[in-house]
């Protein structure tokens, strides 16, 4: 039998806000639960952003949470105040407009590696989906609260997809929100199977074949199909209630 999957399939059809929601709960799950810290962002498209609100962890967010701001950090929309370390996207999307869904987080594997101010390598095909490139900013400047900090975090990102901020956390960029789960996914699971071969003493200088990386690298992380939207059923099954405030 046929089956072609189409979103109307895998997923209801979602408003950002709702998207944003189930990104930050999916990473949640996946280790990006650094208590309150971690930004969201999506790009309107008109000089504001969808943001997640400060003072709500990542698994307790909903719909009607979610904050609209514009470039200079101001609530244009929405109850909740802006987190304070958004100056990191604000500069991102002032020097990067074309960025669609940028999240920052700590997660624990990533923040090791970017404490060691080491880019792990890829040890197993599962570590590389989502493709892109991943650099470090090996330069601690300060808290990304501060503007001028932030914006030279991400120059010096210059165009690459993640980045490993040394002694913060991680940054990861992405034309949509499948994009993006999927590079987040599998950079903390690159970092936690590159952190137990170094540890079991098995690393290798060459873990995987340069042709097999050169091509992983091109993927844009949306061609891993059904990913995304079988990790999002799981937390509309973990909450049905989560999307009963759509209007």
């Amino acid at each position: 039998m046929d089956f072609t999957p189409t979103p109307e399939k895998l997923l209801p059809d979602l408003t950002p806000r709702e998207e944003l929601v189930l990104l930050a709960r999916t990473l949640w799950r996946e280790g990006y639960n650094d208590h309150l810290a971690g930004h969201i962002t999506i790009n309107c498209g008109d000089g504001t952003l969808w943001c997640n609100p400060w003072m709500m962890t990542w698994d307790e967010i909903r719909p009607r949470d979610v904050i609209r701001i514009d470039l200079d950090g101001n609530v244009v929309e929405g109850d909740w105040p802006v987190p304070p370390g958004i100056p990191l996207h604000l500069e991102l999307h002032k020097v990067r407009p074309e960025v669609q869904v940028a999240m920052h987080n700590h997660p624990l594997y990533g923040t090791v590696w970017s404490n060691l101010r080491e880019v792990p390598p890829i040890y197993d095909q599962s570590s590389s989906l989502g493709g892109g490139t991943l650099v470090l900013v090996d330069e601690y400047g300060g808290a990304v609260d501060d503007s001028g900090a932030a914006r030279s975090a991400v120059l010096a990102m210059g165009g690459a997809d993640l980045a490993l901020l040394a002694g913060h956390g991680v940054f990861v960029l992405g034309a949509n929100v499948r994009a993006v789960h999927q590079r987040a996914v599998a950079l903390e699971q690159r970092c936690q199977r590159a952190w137990h071969v170094r540890v079991a003493g098995g690393a290798v200088e060459t873990p995987l074949p340069d042709w097999f990386l050169a091509r992983v690298a091109q993927s844009d992380g949306t061609r891993f199909a059904g990913f995304w939207e079988a990790m999002a059923r799981a937390e509309l099954r973990a909450d049905p209630t989560l999307l009963d405030d759509r209007s």
